[in-house]
Parts: C-alpha cells; sequence; structure tokens
C-alpha cells in the first residue's frame, strides 16, 4: 500500500465518521475533505473545483428549479385533483396516492414530488381517520421509489451516470434507469400497499391537529351581492356553526362592535372577525362569500397624487397609513399565547392573510435558532403561533425555542410572506393550501417546458445538462418561475456536496484505494464471484445511504464499483447500477433521505419506527433488483 493510498483511505475514513456523526452539515464535510485532499497534493490545486462545472451538479441545480416551476404554477395540483379518488376506500386511495407520487418522482425532483403531495396525505389520513404516520411513510417510501426510474429522478443516479462517462463510456441516458428501476418500484410500491403500510406504528398525530393550537381570529370583508350581504349575524352564525365556526365582533365604518346584537342585518362592506379553525376557512370563504380583510391606503388622494409626482417617502407613508387604518379597527388576536407570538400588525402588502403549517427541512437555517433571534415580525410580517415536534406541543415560551429539522411550525401572515420565508429557510408547507388559486397558463408552460426538456435529453437532441439549463432559462423568460427568485430554490448544500467530493472520488481511483477496497471485498467476503460482488455492493451501498447522504454515498461507492467490475474483468455497468439502486434506498432511518426526515414530526414518528416497513422493503429490493440486473445488463 502506497502513502498516496493510506492518506486517500485516511481521508475517506475520517470523512465517512463526520458523515456519520452528523455535528457538521454534509456539505461542510465535503469540502474538509477536498481540501484534506488538496492540501496533502492528492488533488491538484487546478483541479480543486472542477465538481462545480460537472454536468452531473448542473443538472441537478436546474431539475430543481424546473421542479419548482411544476410546483408554485399549480401544474400538479391540477393532476393530483383529477387523478386520485376523493371517497375511495384504503387500499385504493393509498395505491393512487403513492402510484402518482412514484410517477411525479421519475420527471421531478422526489423531495419536490414529496412536498408537494405531503398536505393531500395529511387530508388521506383526516378522511380515512387514520393516524397521518401511515399514509406519510408510504408516501416518503413511494416518492424514493420512483426516483431511481430515471436519470433527474434523484442526484445519485446522475452521479452515477457521471461516473460512468469519466469511465470512458458514455453516460447513462434518460431511461437507462427504467427497466431495472421501474420493476423495483413497481413491486415496492406493491408491498407499501397491500402490506407495509400496516407495518407503520400508529403514533399520536402531529400534523395539522398535532398544534392543538385552537382555532384561530381572521378578519372578512362581506362583497357586494354576497349571501351574507343582508342576512342578520344570527343567520351568519347558523351557517357558520356547521364548520364550527363563529362570530367575534363586527367592523363597520372603522368602528369594532364586540359581541354584536345577533339580530343586525350585515351589509355589504362589513368586516366579519371569525374565530375558525384552520381547515374550516375555505368553506367560511366560500360559504358566506366572504374574502379575507386586504390592508387598505387611508392616504387621501391629494396625498397619493403628491406621492405619484414625488416618489419620495412612499414606502414610509404606506406603512404607515395601514398601521393607522389597523389601529382604528383595533381587532384583538384572543389566541391564548404570549403576548409576543401574536399577530404582527406590520404589513403593507395588499395580500390575503392565512394559516399555514410549514415543516423545517434538514439544513435549514433555523435550525438551533429561535424565532426572537429570527427576526420573523419585522423581516418577514408574520407571527409564529405554534410549534409542534414528534406529537408534543410546546407554546411556552415560544419565541426563545432553538428551532430543529422535522418541527412543524404554524406561521400567520400573508401568502407571499409565508412563500418567501419558506423559499429563505428550506421549510415547506404542510397544511393544505385551499386558497391558493393556480395560474393554469403557467401550469401548462411548467409543464411543457419540463417535457422539452426531458425529451430532447432522452433522445440525444442535446445533452441533459444543456436541455435543463435551456429549460431554466426558457421558464424564467416566461415567468414559470421568478427570475428574483431562481437562486432560492436551488438546494446550495447538496450542490456544493456533489461539486466537492467529485475530485476526492477521482482521488480515490486515480491513486488505487478504491481498487484496493474493491479487491478487499472480492477475495475476503465475495470469494471472487460476480454476482456475489454485486450483492455485496448494493447491500454496502444500502447501508452507508441509510446513514448519511444518499448523493454522499454514490459518489463514495461509484469508485469501488468501477474497481470491483475491474478486478472481476466484466462489465462495469450493472455494478454501477447497484450503487445507484442501493443509494435510493435509504428506508431503515430517519436521517438517509430528506423525504424521511420530512414526515418526522408530522408522523409523530421516533426514529426506530422507520425499519419496521423498511427492512422487508430493502430486502425486497434486492431480490428483485440482482436478477434484473444480471438480466439488463449483464455480467
Amino acid at each position: 500500500m502506497t502513502q498516496d493510498q493510506l492518506t486517500v483511505l485516511g481521508i475517506l475514513l475520517g470523512t465517512v465518521v463526520m458523515f456519520l456523526w452528523g455535528k457538521w452539515r454534509h456539505d461542510m464535510v465535503a469540502l474538509g475533505a477536498l481540501l484534506a485532499c488538496v492540501i496533502t497534493g492528492l488533488v491538484s490545486q487546478e483541479q480543486a473545483f472542477t465538481g462545480f462545472a460537472h454536468p452531473a451538479v448542473i443538472t441537478v441545480a436546474c431539475v430543481l428549479i424546473l421542479s419548482r416551476g411544476l410546483q408554485t404554477s399549480g401544474a400538479v395540483d391540477a393532476l393530483t385533483r383529477k387523478v386520485l379518488p376523493a371517497k375511495a376506500g384504503i387500499t385504493l386511495s393509498l395505491a393512487a396516492l403513492v402510484g402518482v407520487a412514484a410517477l411525479l418522482s421519475g420527471i421531478m425532483n422526489n423531495v419536490g414530488a414529496m412536498a408537494l403531495l405531503m398536505p393531500v396525505a395529511v387530508q388521506m389520513a383526516r378522511r380515512l381517520e387514520l393516524p397521518p404516520g401511515q399514509i406519510l411513510m408510504p408516501l416518503a417510501f413511494g416518492t424514493i421509489l420512483g426516483g431511481m426510474t430515471t436519470l433527474i429522478g434523484t442526484p445519485p443516479n446522475l452521479i452515477v451516470a457521471g461516473f460512468r462517462q469519466q469511465a470512458g463510456l458514455e453516460s447513462f441516458s434518460m431511461f437507462d434507469f427504467t427497466p431495472v428501476g421501474l420493476a423495483v418500484a413497481v413491486a415496492g410500491v406493491i408491498f407499501v400497499v397491500l402490506l407495509g403500510w400496516r407495518l407503520v406504528p400508529g403514533r399520536k398525530q402531529s400534523g395539522v391537529e398535532g398544534f392543538e393550537s385552537g382555532a384561530y381570529v381572521t378578519e372578512t370583508r362581506v362583497e357586494q351581492g354576497s349571501k351574507a350581504e343582508g342576512m342578520s349575524l344570527r343567520d351568519v352564525q347558523k351557517v357558520l356553526d356547521g364548520d364550527d365556526a363563529q362570530v367575534l365582533a363586527l367592523v363597520r365604518h372603522e368602528m369594532r362592535m364586540t359581541a354584536p346584537n345577533p339580530y343586525r342585518t350585515v351589509r355589504a362592506k362589513d368586516i366579519l372577525v371569525i374565530e375558525a379553525e384552520t381547515e374550516a376557512l375555505s368553506n367560511v370563504l366560500s360559504g358566506l362569500g366572504l374574502k379575507l380583510e386586504e390592508a387598505k391606503d387611508t392616504r387621501s388622494e391629494e396625498e397619493q397624487h403628491s406621492e405619484s409626482e414625488h416618489g419620495e417617502g412612499s414606502e414610509k407613508r404606506e406603512h404607515a397609513a395601514d398601521e393607522k387604518a389597523k389601529a382604528s379597527r383595533n381587532i384583538e388576536h384572543d389566541d391564548g399565547l404570549d403576548p409576543d407570538s401574536r399577530e404582527d400588525e406590520d404589513s403593507t402588502q395588499d395580500s390575503e392573510i392565512v394559516l399555514s403549517e410549514l415543516v423545517v427541512l434538514p439544513g435549514s437555517p433555523l435550525s438551533g435558532r429561535s424565532a426572537s433571534e429570527l427576526l420573523l415580525r419585522t423581516r418577514y410580517g408574520l407571527n409564529l403561533l405554534a410549534l409542534s415536534r414528534q406529537g408534543h406541543r410546546s407554546i411556552k415560551r415560544l419565541r426563545q425555542t432553538a428551532l430543529k429539522s422535522g418541527d412543524m411550525l404554524l406561521m400567520q401572515g400573508s401568502k407571499e410572506a409565508i412563500g418567501e420565508f419558506g423559499a429563505d429557510n428550506s421549510c415547506v408547507p404542510l397544511a393544505e393550501r385551499e386558497l391558493s388559486i393556480p395560474d393554469t397558463k403557467k401550469a401548462w408552460q411548467a409543464s411543457l417546458i419540463m417535457l422539452f426538456a426531458v425529451g430532447a435529453a432522452a433522445f440525444g437532441l442535446l445533452p441533459a445538462a444543456v436541455t435543463f439549463t435551456l429549460g431554466v432559462l426558457v421558464s424564467m423568460a416566461l415567468r414559470t418561475v421568478p427570475p428574483r427568485a431562481v437562486y432560492q430554490y436551488v438546494d446550495w448544500p447538496v450542490i456544493v456536496l456533489l461539486a466537492a467530493l467529485i475530485p476526492v472520488a477521482e482521488a480515490m481511483e486515480s491513486t488505487g484505494a478504491a481498487g484496493l477496497i474493491a479487491a478487499f471485498l472480492l477475495n475476503s467476503v465475495a470469494l471472487g464471484d460476480a454476482v456475489v460482488g454485486l450483492i455485496l455492493i448494493m447491500v454496502v451501498t444500502m447501508f452507508l445511504s441509510d446513514l448519511m447522504n444518499n448523493a454522499a454515498t454514490a459518489a463514495m461507492m461509484c469508485p469501488i464499483a468501477l474497481g470491483t467490475a475491474s478486478a472481476l474483468g466484466v462489465s462495469a455497468d450493472s455494478f454501477l447500477m447497484a450503487v445507484a439502486i442501493g443509494a435510493s434506498c435509504a428506508f431503515l432511518t430517519p436521517i438517509g433521505h430528506q423525504n424521511n426526515t420530512m414526515i418526522l414530526g408530522p408522523g409523530g414518528f421516533r426514529f426506530g419506527d422507520y425499519w419496521r416497513m423498511g427492512l422487508p422493503l430493502e430486502a425486497l429490493v434486492v431480490i428483485v433488483s440482482i436478477p434484473m440486473l444480471l438480466w439488463i445488463w449483464p455480467l
């Protein structure tokens, strides 16, 4: 064993230990490994950051952006409404949900697909009277299974394709992963739907109801010609009784009337202060023809005209006017929480005020920080009403509570502000977005852009990195993805992780360390048998993927797979495909895949809950995939 081999193996061992320890983020560990290789001379200074120009890295970033376009335009929401049954039983409903999740994960990033379908899963669990975890875990596993069916479904597939290209062969194409990946996904979905969900522990629900924050107060305006106009407050209350909502006050001509006469007639432009649960808000609005109250500009026409001429200090005047209007109505928020956690009335946006449940993703900048440190009301105009952590309600000293990955946050504010907060801080919505109105035109545009990018890459018209970059450019031009927010949609820790580990993996190969590890595995464990070696590579990759980031696992195992194939004198394709499948199969822990972490809080899960369905599923994956690999990619 040479000095370079000892050095790179020492760096590799240290990197794996740091990944498993979890004290530092994965991208920090990867950068540390890269710099260690540069300092020791294993990677030249000129080649240190070439990973950022790697096609796999560019493609991952672009797929994340295009996936967000499908999400924000409402394209996927429209699909799920048409495909998912509204009144079916458990088996059919779960089959439709998990099947759609797997399908979507093949054409967009599986984390994005999970974020889109989580609200649907929570609503389905409520309808079927099941603990949410028994729907959320099958959904998470379904998105992971679907991601392995195409080149763009999950980052490990792109990494494996990149290593094949570096080995002197052509990169895997868009649907080279489909024959084996589809067989595994179909078998996995069938298992999850028929048996797997029954193995999931029925933990206490900690989704929407898990907050137990009670009803909240909102202002609604009576529109001209609405059903509520001309009704008495008593009749309005009868309508609201069906949704367990109630009228707290009435505002007329900027005068607030608490506990008004029930026989008072409601007029157009009145404001009804209503207390309602989150899920009842849509019914309240539609049933009475109400509209969430918007901030109004109370300045005189002369002031507005003067501002339009001079344009100076408009933002401050608008802010002051909005505060004056709100103060004059003297709306009191009786949410039973600490005064510091009540709704901030600093809002200059002419938009709807909504209540939204958000899940804190792994690697979020919120981790370890409290609400008071984040300056939610100052920076975003938002209010944190409640926090749920794995089923445990926590509202005492809420603003001083340090947040963690998997936490559930109940936020109140404008839709725009909540969206901006989620994009800035790696959070995804849980509760159903019943008040959002999809843009049909943009939904079609986003869908066609994605289909073009996938089709062009599949038929080899242009390299995948080029076609998806072109798709992003067109999306920005058509504004299916807002140009100002495009970089917010990229998961930068994953990008840095990939770019840093690619040169490290090349160092493993160039020094012969990868071949050394492969020879040890073959001679000591597989005993020179190629099929046993193939199984071994897949199982080791699965094990590592359950404990550390799947992209990092793929980047580390690809050189070993190539070395193993070379030592055996067989085709490398089946071994690389085994790495791709193994890296995607992180079903035993909540930390192996982002989608597993996302359901930790909403499902009320514990660390040891995942293996109950995950272990038999991983065994099934090995049983199905090995014969398929030997058939489709013979040794």
